[in-house]
């Protein structure tokens, strides 16, 4: 099964190459759409060795956020599964054969990796990040009547064409609590698997604050009401 990556990319030159070399030695069939959304240092030069790779296309766009970088890779997929892999190295690519694993077998529309399920590798966490983590979770798991555990992880998997109809709006980090929201309000399979995480701080390039907390909530809501 054709594996299609998103790799939405801003300012992240010393991790970037490392992901794709990282994607490019799994034993997948697989497409890397590397979405650049207006980086300001090297990373369209650690981008260079990639270009001609007849598996990996590089969009350029101006700056404007997570969730538009993810929307512009959409069009370009044509995998049967899509993944979403951050560019930072949070996330460690060796996770994705399990996590794609349920959608390969028919059982999961969609799968969510989680950060707080437990087994795996987890550098410790910004408490404060985990606080918000986990109240934005629990208000999914009461609005849409779901037991999910990490809607804010940067790691999902899709059957392509369910990622292909949500429809979706968020042009930042709020990309992510839009996804979750739509899937669970059209009643789709979801699965959580644990992952390792290696979260960065703020001195290392962390990047989400507490106003994409803020505006979490609002999207949550707004979809659960039909306006968003």
């Amino acid at each position: 099964m054709r594996v299609s990556f998103i790799v939405p990319v801003y300012n992240e030159e010393e991790t970037v190459g490392r992901v794709l070399a990282a994607l490019d030695a799994l034993e997948l069939d697989h497409q890397v759409v590397v979405v650049d959304d207006g980086s300001t240092d090297g990373t369209l030069a650690a981008l260079a060795d990639w270009r001609d790779r007849p598996e990996v296309v590089i969009l350029e766009r101006e700056h404007r956020g997570k969730g538009a970088a993810v929307r512009a890779a959409i069009p370009h997929l044509d995998g049967a599964v899509a993944v979403i892999q951050d560019a930072d190295l949070e996330y460690d690519p060796r996770d994705v054969p399990a996590l794609i694993e349920p959608i390969e077998r028919g059982a999961a529309d969609v799968v969510f990796g989680s950060r707080l399920r437990g087994g795996r590798a987890q550098r410790a966490y910004l408490f404060w990040h985990l606080a918000a983590n986990r109240f934005l979770s629990l208000l999914t798991d009461i609005l849409y009547n779901t037991t999910l555990s990490d809607i804010e992880t940067g790691y999902k998997a899709f059957r392509i064409d369910v990622l292909r109809s949500l429809e979706l709006r968020s042009n930042g980090f709020d990309i992510e609590p839009e996804i979750t929201s739509k899937v669970c309000l059209r009643g789709l399979r979801i699965y959580e698997l644990p992952i390792s995480y290696y979260g960065r701080s703020y001195d290392e390039g962390k990047k989400i604050g507490w106003r994409d907390g803020v505006r979490a909530v609002y999207v949550i809501l707004a979809v659960r009401l039909g306006l968003y």
